[in-house]
């Protein structure tokens, strides 16, 4: 039966020791890949080892949050032929805050078998090292853009927060991680923490947890353009 081998990928520039050498042994042999940046893939491959030419030998569906499913008739050509696929995220695990569901949706409809191999999870490993409820907790992805309705939504994920035990994970760009953090001071209560995971996975991470109002009185961690998950939630 072909599979789709769903491939972690470091989640930071020196963390290919997160890879192990059974993932990179279990991808030597494949051919197709779709990923979502076509540049970030390749070099990632080739620090892990991999030996094929990719001009000659590969072949690559770029898969970015613009793509939409109607778009994928490659990667469909691909499944009609049997061939088996793999698919990378551009860190991390597959399928998280990127599009990569689509593609495992038609490898579901091709009775495909899905192998999905073990890696970091930049999520995951923020949750485990919050200190909050690690039992209901929520992944938000993104919130808006606009800054009132960036506000409105910190708010909505508070309450939930509070009235559901639930801890609330969310993202931002990491040119913009200064501002979600003033929005977060300026509309949550003060017996909240919020929780900032930075550069996790690296020799340079920051992992801090406090209530908002010490986060008002205390200089901020150096976050600009670092990636970083951001939680809300209690001790």
């Amino acid at each position: 039966m072909p599979e789709l081998i769903l491939i972690p990928t470091p989640i930071a520039e020196d963390g290919l020791h997160d890879i192990s050498d059974s993932v990179m042994e279990q991808i030597s042999g494949l051919r197709f890949f779709v990923v979502e940046n076509l540049r970030t893939a390749r070099r990632i491959l080739r620090k892990m080892n991999f030996k094929a030419d990719f001009d000659a030998e590969v072949q690559f569906f770029e898969l970015d949050k613009h793509v939409l499913a109607s778009d994928l008739s490659p990667v469909k050509g691909w499944m009609h032929s049997n061939q088996d696929i793999g698919l990378m995220s551009e860190a991390g695990m597959p399928c998280i805050a990127d599009p990569g569901h689509l593609v495992v949706q038609l490898a579901h409809q091709a009775l495909y078998n899905i192998r999905p191999l073990v890696g970091p999870s930049s999520i995951l490993l923020a949750l485990i090292s919050s200190g909050f409820n690690g039992q209901n907790f929520a992944f938000n992805g993104y919130l808006p853009i606009d800054k009132n309705d960036r506000q409105a939504a910190i708010k909505k994920l508070e309450q939930r927060m509070i009235l559901e035990k639930q801890t609330q994970l969310f993202m931002e760009t990491p040119y913009r991680n200064l501002s979600i953090i003033d929005d977060i001071l300026r509309v949550c209560h003060g017996t909240t923490y919020l929780s900032i995971a930075a550069d996790i996975g690296s020799n340079n991470s920051v992992i801090q947890s406090k209530m908002i109002s010490e986060w008002r009185k205390s200089s901020l961690p150096e976050l600009h353009k670092k990636p970083a998950i951001f939680g809300l939630g209690f001790f």
